[in-house]
C-alpha cells in the first residue's frame, strides 16, 4: 500500500469521525422547541450625531450639552467630541462621486457591537471603521469634548456665525450619547427659546408642520458627516398634494458639510401647513427644520417617527393657549383617525374634534384650541377602522397677544429601553410621561450637574391612559445643568418629552424635545459552533 493510499484512508477516517461527532452533538429540535435563543443587547461601540447651525441672529446665545449615561458592559476606553462642519460647496464632480458611492453606502452594517444610532432600528448602524469623515476636521480643536460618562459637559457660543457640528463617540462614550443644542434669541424673527436634540445620520425624514407662509422663515438643514458628497431630494406636500418645486431634487451636500435650504425658495406656493419629506439618494445626512415666525417666535421641528397607523405626541404643556395638529398620509389610502387626549385622569375626546380624516398625499391641519386646559396632556391618534400609516406633529403656543411663543412636538417613538435628556435646569424643566396602553412604572435618574452635584433617582407609576408631569429628582448640591435618564420598569410602552422654559421680556419662551430610546444598545444574535453543517 503506497503513501497516497494511506493518506486517503486517514482523511476518510478523520472525516467520518468529525461527521459522527457532529451527528451526536447536533441539537435536538424537539428538545429545543426548534426556536432560536433571543439576541443579546450589548452596548454600541460607536455613535454619530449631527447638530444644525443654531441661528443667523447676532443676538443668539447657544449652549451645547453632552451626556453619556454610565452603561453596564461598555468599554473602558473611548472618547466623544463635536467638531465644526463646513458650509457645503459641493460641485458636479462631488455629486458624481456621491452617486458612484451609493452602492458602497448600502452595504454598510455593524461589525460585532459597532452599532450606531444612525438607523431607525438601532441595530444596523454604519460601519465604525469606514466612515472616517464623521470625525470632522482634525486641524481644529473640538467645540466640545466630554471628560467622562455620567457627567454632562457644556459649551457656549454666541452670535450668528456658529457652524453645524459633526459629532462622534466611541467606546465607553458611545452608548446613549446625547447632545442638546439650546439657543436664546433676544429679538427679531424667531425670538425666544429654540432647542433641538442633535440627530443621527439617516436616509429619510418626515417633517409635518413646516410652512411656506409669508410670516414664516423655515429652513431645512442638511448635514453630511461622510467622506463623499450626499445627494438629497426635498419634497413638499401641501393641502392639495405635492407642491411643484424648482430645485428640490438632487441637492448635493458636500463631505463634512451642511446645507441650509429656505423652503420658500423651493416653491412659489405660500401655504400655512406643509409636510417636508427628505429622501437621501446616496450617503446619509442629519436633517432638522428650523421654523421661525415673525410674530410667534420659533423653534426646531424634529422629524416625526416613521409613518404608522397609531401615533403618540407626548407632553403638550399644561398652559398651552393654542394647539394645531398637522398630519400627512404618505400612502395610497386615506386615513381616518380617532383623536384623544391622554390627561392626568385618563383618555378624553376633544369636543368637536373626535376624528380627523387625512387624505392620501395631502397635508391636513386642525386647530384644537387650548386643548389641555391647565393640565398635562398628550395627543393619541389611533385608526377608527383599518390602520393607514401617517406622520404628525403639533405646533403649540404659550402666552397671549404679542407675548406669544411657539414650539413643536412631533409624533414620537416609545422610550424603549432608556431615554436621555440633557440641558435640564433646577427650575424651568418639565418631564411629561404618558402610558396610553396600560399602567407603567419608570425609573428617573438625575445626573450630577455640569459643575457639581450628587445623582438622585426616583421610581414613578404612570396610570393607564394618562399623562403625568413628573416631580423631578434634582441632584443634591446641583451646580449647572444636569441630565435625566428614563428607564421603564415594566413592559408597557411609555412616551416622554421634556420642556424647557424661560421668561424674556414677559414672553413665555419654551422648547420641547421628545425622548425616544437613546439606542445605547444593539441586538447581537447569539451564535454557537454547529458541526452538523458538515452533513449537508
Amino acid at each position: 500500500m503506497n503513501r497516497t493510499t494511506l493518506s486517503l484512508i486517514a482523511a476518510a477516517t478523520a472525516l467520518a469521525a468529525v461527521t459522527g461527532f457532529a451527528a451526536l452533538s447536533a441539537p435536538d429540535p424537539a428538545a429545543t422547541g426548534d426556536t432560536a435563543e433571543a439576541a443579546a443587547h450589548l452596548p454600541v461601540e460607536r455613535t454619530s450625531l449631527l447638530c444644525p447651525p443654531p441661528s443667523t441672529s447676532d443676538l443668539a446665545e447657544t449652549t451645547y450639552t453632552s451626556f453619556t449615561p454610565v452603561t453596564k458592559g461598555a468599554e473602558n476606553k473611548g472618547r466623544a467630541e463635536l467638531r465644526a462642519a463646513q458650509r457645503s460647496e459641493a460641485g458636479p464632480d462631488d455629486e458624481q462621486d456621491a452617486e458612484d458611492a451609493e452602492g458602497d453606502e448600502s452595504t454598510e452594517g455593524t461589525e460585532g457591537t459597532e452599532g450606531t444610532e444612525g438607523d431607525k432600528d438601532g441595530e444596523d448602524g454604519e460601519d465604525g471603521k469606514s466612515d472616517k469623515g464623521d470625525k470632522g476636521d482634525k486641524g481644529e480643536d473640538p467645540v466640545l469634548a466630554p471628560e467622562e460618562p455620567g457627567k454632562p459637559a457644556t459649551g457656549d457660543i454666541g452670535g450668528g456665525e456658529a457652524p453645524a457640528l459633526v459629532g462622534t463617540a466611541d467606546g465607553r462614550f458611545a452608548p446613549g450619547w446625547t447632545v442638546q443644542q439650546t439657543t436664546e434669541v433676544a429679538a427679531g424673527t424667531g425670538r425666544g427659546l429654540q432647542g433641538v436634540t442633535c440627530t443621527a445620520p439617516d436616509t429619510e425624514f418626515w417633517f409635518p408642520g413646516a410652512s411656506t407662509d409669508a410670516d414664516r422663515t423655515d429652513y431645512v438643514h442638511l448635514t453630511n458627516p461622510g467622506d463623499s458628497a450626499a445627494v438629497v431630494d426635498v419634497e413638499l406636500h401641501g393641502k392639495d398634494g405635492a407642491l411643484e418645486t424648482t430645485v428640490g431634487e438632487g441637492i448635493t451636500v458636500g463631505p463634512h458639510a451642511t446645507e441650509p435650504i429656505l423652503l420658500s425658495t423651493l416653491t412659489e406656493e405660500e401655504q400655512t401647513d406643509v409636510t417636508v419629506h427628505v429622501v437621501v439618494r446616496s450617503g446619509r445626512v442629519g436633517a432638522a427644520v428650523q421654523a421661525l415666525d415673525a410674530e410667534l417666535g420659533g423653534d426646531w421641528l424634529a422629524a416625526s417617527t416613521d409613518p404608522a397607523g397609531s401615533l403618540v405626541l407626548p407632553g403638550i404643556p399644561k398652559d398651552a393657549t393654542a394647539v394645531r395638529l398637522v398630519a400627512f398620509a404618505p400612502g395610497d389610502a386615506d386615513a381616518d383617525l380617532k383623536v384623544r387626549l391622554a390627561s392626568p385622569s385618563g383618555l378624553i375626546t376633544p369636543a368637536g374634534q373626535e376624528t380627523l380624516r387625512v387624505k392620501s398625499g395631502m397635508t391636513t391641519a386642525v386647530d384644537l384650541g387650548d386643548l389641555t386646559r391647565g393640565e398635562a396632556g398628550s395627543l393619541v391618534l389611533t385608526p377608527t377602522n383599518g390602520a393607514v400609516p401617517v406622520v404628525a406633529a403639533v405646533r403649540v403656543l404659550r402666552g397671549e397677544g404679542d407675548a406669544r411663543e411657539s414650539a413643536f412636538i412631533p409624533a414620537a417613538r416609545p422610550v424603549g429601553t432608556r431615554a436621555t435628556s440633557v440641558g435640564n435646569t433646577a427650575e424651568g424643566t418639565t418631564l411629561s410621561v404618558t402610558a396610553p396602553e396600560g399602567t407603567a412604572r419608570i425609573k428617573v435618574t438625575a445626573s450630577a450637574g455640569t459643575e457639581g452635584g450628587t445623582p438622585a433617582s426616583e421610581t414613578y407609576t404612570i396610570k393607564s391612559g394618562t399623562t403625568q408631569d413628573i416631580d423631578l429628582p434634582v441632584p443634591d448640591g446641583l451646580k449647572g445643568t444636569y441630565a435625566l435618564t428614563i428607564e421603564p420598569q415594566s413592559d408597557t410602552p411609555v412616551y416622554a418629552s421634556r420642556t424647557l422654559t424661560a421668561t424674556d421680556d414677559d414672553v413665555p419662551a419654551f422648547t420641547v424635545q421628545t425622548l425616544p430610546d437613546d439606542r445605547g444598545t444593539v441586538a447581537v444574535p447569539k451564535a454557537e459552533e454547529d458541526l452538523s453543517v458538515l452533513q449537508r
